[in-house]
């Protein structure tokens, strides 16, 4: 596939090796966006919402003639309960998270936002994640690994949590950060 030249609006690494994997050419625009949950707001509502401002973020801070160019937003999150679980704030809040997986399975939601001059789309990955029982040493081990830290519901299925990981119903990379057969599918859609 054929990709036109594409602004990423995160810093995220996994997020950029998926967009290289697929053979995305991009830059990155980096933006800073207020990721607080409204109050009552569903979890798919909430991403949708963030990856749309991140992207429209992204697109206003261009320093080329923004006529011809696309700006993707995305946001991941790791819902079990109705609450959605973000990065945690520190230790204490990573072994509430692991604890609260442990055993069960968990719903993680990646929204992604394409943003041009004339157009707004977004496209959402929904999956599941059956997590193992884990033992109090196992929890203490993966924190003090700092993999989870900067993730949400603070664990990367693409690293040392693999291990936790009983089943996985859905996109492995909507899980990392950015589903790429639905990120794909929206770039060719938004580029006609």
């Amino acid at each position: 596939m054929n990709f036109p030249h594409t602004y990423l609006a995160s810093g995220s690494p996994r997020r950029r090796e998926l967009l290289t994997q697929i053979g995305v050419d991009f830059s990155v625009v980096k933006v800073d966006v207020d990721e607080s949950q409204l109050l009552d707001e569903a979890a798919l509502d909430y991403v949708r919402r963030v990856a749309i401002a991140k992207a429209q973020a992204g697109f206003q801070q261009l320093e080329v003639s923004p006529t011809n160019c696309i700006v993707l937003g995305a946001d991941t999150s790791v819902i079990i309960d109705g609450e959605i679980l973000g990065k945690p704030k520190d230790d204490g809040d990573s072994r509430r998270m692991l604890q609260l997986l442990s055993g069960r399975s968990h719903q993680v939601l990646t929204a992604v936002a394409g943003v041009t001059m004339n157009d707004t789309q977004c496209v959402i990955s929904d999956n599941v994640v059956q997590f193992a029982e884990l033992s109090a040493d196992e929890i203490n081990w993966y924190i003090a690994t700092q993999e989870g830290i900067d993730k949400a519901g603070s664990y990367a299925v693409q690293g040392q949590a693999a291990i936790f990981i009983e089943q996985i119903i859905g996109s492995y990379s909507g899980i990392m950060g950015l589903p790429v057969r639905e990120t794909a599918m929206l770039l060719k859609k938004i580029s006609e």
